[in-house]
């Protein structure tokens, strides 16, 4: 399997984090909390750069690009549903919910939901206003419709894998502010990189981003090439996968961090946060790996293993 991305896709991922800088960076989404404005900033900067001009269902190109610009929105956690606008259907944004607790990210802007559990099923959404709560701030509370339609099992499998990239891109970005910021603390007299037990936390963290973006890439090409039942295997595998990442990750930021990693003048303060509504919805690490546990015992997983 060939891992690096086509040249133009680098390229576009690249200007997408040029205008994602431009704009502030993660002191957009901070912004955002308090400014509507700032969300229509978003969404202007998305359309100025293409977005939605990206047919994700089209070929395996066009949704390459479509990951890489979640990757660049995912490193300043853009406050806006670029995955679910991505993913319309029939003019109204594809959000996945747990259909007993349906909660939607930036739910309170303007135009339709369309709500879908893992399995496809789906039900038009109403929003509640946003809590602004401080972790997850622009989640809302969805009442369902009672009438079911059945979204595409591919649209799931792209949802998640588009929000594992999104990930991908907060852990980048989290990486990179804690190792800036230990090479030049001090304590005992010399920067805080040169003790070896911030050296083996940081390789940990590092080794598990490398792992999680080889993933993605994998289970990206897996779309594809595999059958649909291991596509949603391997989808809620690398969801499962990212959240757990992101979770190790960020818990090393923090503890190299320290107290300054929870005030909002840092940018690691607004990524964990901001991350949260990702990482929590539509369910938790441990609902998806109950989920997974009947493909593996269907082999629809695959593995270095092959069963007999």
């Amino acid at each position: 399997m060939l891992t690096q991305l086509p040249t133009d896709v680098v390229a576009f991922g690249a200007s997408a984090r040029d205008r994602f800088t431009a704009l502030g960076g993660v002191e957009l989404a901070l912004r955002a909390e308090s400014d509507p404005a700032a969300r229509v900033t978003a969404g202007d900067a998305l359309a100025e750069l293409g977005a939605w001009d990206i047919d994700v269902r089209s070929d395996a190109d066009e949704f390459l690009a479509a990951a890489e610009l979640c990757r660049a929105a995912g490193a300043v956690v853009l406050p806006y549903p670029l995955v679910e606008q991505l993913l319309s259907v029939d003019g109204n944004r594809l959000a996945l919910v747990d259909a007993r607790h349906p909660w939607i990210d930036h739910g309170d802007l303007e135009g339709g939901w369309l709500a879908s559990d893992l399995d496809g099923s789906a039900r038009m959404a109403v929003t509640a206003p946003r809590r602004a709560a401080k972790l997850g701030p622009f989640v809302t509370r969805a009442e369902l419709a009672a009438e079911t339609v059945t979204v595409a099992l591919e649209d799931v499998d792209r949802h998640l894998v588009l929000g594992s990239w999104r990930l991908l891109g907060g852990v980048s970005a989290a990486l990179v502010l804690a190792t800036e910021h230990i090479k030049v603390r001090k304590q005992f007299g010399q920067a805080l990189a040169e003790f070896q037990a911030v050296r083996f936390a940081v390789a940990d963290a590092v080794v598990a981003h490398r792992g999680l973006e080889e993933l993605a890439k994998y289970t990206t090409w897996r779309l594809a090439t595999a059958t649909l039942a291991a596509r949603h295997a391997d989808a809620i595998a690398l969801r499962l996968h990212a959240d757990d990442v992101a979770t190790q990750v960020l818990r090393c930021c923090h503890q190299l961090l320290g107290a300054i990693g929870f005030c909002d003048e840092h940018g690691v303060s607004v990524l964990d946060r901001h991350m949260q509504a990702l990482l929590r919805l539509p369910h938790s690490a441990e609902a998806l790996a109950d989920r997974l546990v009947p493909a593996v015992s269907a082999g629809e997983l695959e593995s270095l293993f092959v069963s007999a």
